[in-house]
């Protein structure tokens, strides 16, 4: 049975579903005004583009689309984003490079060597380790990729990424390790 009231269960499922939607909603508009700052034309900025269709994938209203395009090109106000990117040596000397969009630096800072600490991660200054990856489109992509086949390492760098999922937003790792 339904408890109480059916309406009492569909309103707390509807507001879960609510929430997750908000929550993605947010990160792609936020993509989408980072992505703006080179240009709001679609057609001249694939960065731009890419976004979109992003947005289109998981239904994202036209008009929010508009709407961040025009806060990322400074047609009108809100939170200033901007993308920042730090450097780390994981376990076994793995290369990490994070990246992150942020309205305040430090607080971003902060809270990654936090993170990094926490994991026995060292922080490294972004110069040391950013020549050993290249960028293709959105994506930083090693170099050399490295295969990883101490368990170990894998199990230490697996913890790190679900503190930094449970912590963020948004992530994403890519194995370029050819498994």
């Amino acid at each position: 049975m339904s408890g109480h009231s059916k309406w009492s269960t569909i309103k707390h499922k509807k507001a879960l579903t609510d929430a997750k939607k908000s929550k993605v909603f947010s990160k792609i508009t936020s993509l989408i005004s980072i992505a703006a700052r080179k240009g709001g034309d679609p057609d001249k900025n694939p960065n731009l583009r890419t976004m979109i269709e992003k947005a289109h994938e998981v239904n994202v209203p036209k008009e929010n689309i508009e709407r961040a395009i025009k806060r990322g090109a400074g047609e009108i106000g809100g939170i200033a984003l901007e993308e920042v990117t730090y450097g780390a040596f994981g376990p076994g000397g793995v290369v990490i490079l994070i990246t992150a969009i942020t309205d305040n630096k430090n607080r971003t800072l902060a809270e990654i060597k936090k993170i990094l600490q926490e994991h026995n991660v060292k922080f490294a200054e972004l110069n040391s380790i950013q020549w050993m990856f290249h960028r293709e489109g959105a994506d930083w992509v090693s170099n050399n990729p490295v295969k990883i086949e101490d368990e170990n390492i894998k199990k230490e760098l697996e913890a790190l990424y679900e503190t930094l999922d449970e912590q963020q937003d948004v992530n994403e790792i890519y194995d370029n390790t050819g498994d």
